[in-house]
């Protein structure tokens, strides 16, 4: 996938097919996801890096006005022009997941009569834009598209903060248990639940509904489950290959926190879970370190000292001051850190430190991925 330069991002990444990242909110998950899409890119591989996050962050991490619901190529001049060396090809989308559901049922619906029943169906349009507000189903389709149907030699797929990332994992298994359900297979069934539902007394409501309102609820929605029989079973297939995918051995999940209590907690939330469902850690990410960098080495006292002939009393004061507030955070955080990678059984971490800005181009997004893969 890439030339023969180890890191320790880059070993871990080595063979996979999927990586995707999950996090607390606001840990930076989004500028990581661009990062390690854009290193494993320079390094000869060809990557798509998705979004599941309506926000526009990742395209303002790659220097993009707006991203499409399709992979386009993003341009790296602005890279190149700096002399950096670019071997692959980076690609970026972000999920628009009713067009993603609305594709599915065009590739598995039997035939175009079919197809065209189905998507012009207004019962099927109210409940693919609700389903498409679970932007967990959506990424379910469009990963397996992308895994199975483009030839990016890397998917990184960037997801919402960790409790809908959960959502995301257990979303093929909920989607099987009613695909494969008594209770669908009794509604669409001949005599069952749905015949029942269109009785004579039933159809009788339908029809001053139709006349009250001019929508004929009742045609509606026989024709929606009379066409809908003909794509569950392929659905049904794509959900179980999107359920193995998850577990494949060349799909990966990169956990992404920060320093800070609550992100931590969430960190470990998810390592339980995805060990909990059989899915592959590739590592553990801790973004926006403050690193000590050789501090700690004087007193308070000492550093005024030193400072109070050039900045005055007053100001060596505090900035001896604001030395020691800083390396008191710096030494809770590697702390924190330690205490975190021991519970996670992850020993070697990869600490990305705090630049104290926001990412918002492909030159930033390199320095970011130059400590990821350093």
């Amino acid at each position: 996938m890439a030339r023969g330069e180890d890191g320790s991002v880059l070993e871990r990444l080595r063979a996979k097919r999927v990586c995707i990242c999950v996090g607390a909110g606001g840990v930076g998950k989004t500028t990581i996801s661009a990062a390690l899409a854009l290193g494993v890119a320079a390094r000869g591989a060809r990557v798509a890096v998705v979004t599941i996050d309506p926000a526009p962050r990742l395209a303002q991490a790659l220097g993009l006005r707006e991203l499409s619901s399709e992979p386009r190529p993003v341009d790296v001049a602005a890279l190149t022009a700096e002399g950096a060396r670019f071997d692959g090809e980076l690609w970026a989308m972000a999920l628009d997941a009713k067009r993603t559901l609305d594709d599915a049922v065009r590739q598995l619906a039997p035939d175009r009569s079919t197809r065209q029943e189905i998507l012009a169906n207004p019962i099927y349009r109210e409940l693919s834009s609700a389903l498409a507000g679970s932007q967990e189903m959506g990424a379910m389709v469009k990963l397996y598209e992308l895994r199975e149907q483009r030839s990016f030699d890397l998917i990184v797929l960037d997801t919402p903060p960790s409790r809908n990332a959960v959502d995301f994992i257990e979303t093929p298994t909920r989607l099987l248990g009613f695909l494969e359900g008594r209770a669908l297979k009794v509604f669409l069934s001949p005599g069952g639940l749905a015949a029942r539902m269109f009785g004579r007394s039933s159809a009788l409501i339908f029809a001053i509904f139709a006349r009250v309102t001019g929508v004929d609820m009742f045609a509606d929605l026989s024709r929606f489950f009379r066409s809908l029989a003909g794509v569950i079973d392929a659905f049904g297939a794509r959900t179980r290959a999107v359920a193995s995918l998850l577990r494949d051995p060349s799909t990966t999940f990169l956990i992404v926190t920060s320093p800070e209590h609550a992100p931590a907690r969430e960190a470990r939330f998810l390592a339980r879970t995805l060990g909990a469902r059989g899915m592959l850690r590739g590592g553990l990410i801790v973004n926006r370190v403050h690193h000590l960098d050789g501090g700690g080495q004087h007193s308070p006292a000492a550093v005024q000292a030193l400072l109070k002939e050039r900045l005055g009393a007053s100001l060596a004061a505090r900035a001896a001051l604001n030395l020691a507030e800083f390396e008191q955070l710096a030494r809770r955080e590697r702390d924190a850190i330690r205490r975190l990678s021991a519970e996670l059984e992850e020993p070697d971490p990869v600490l990305v430190p705090d630049l104290e800005e926001d990412v918002h181009d492909l030159v930033g997004l390199a320095q970011v991925a130059g400590h990821l893969f350093s």
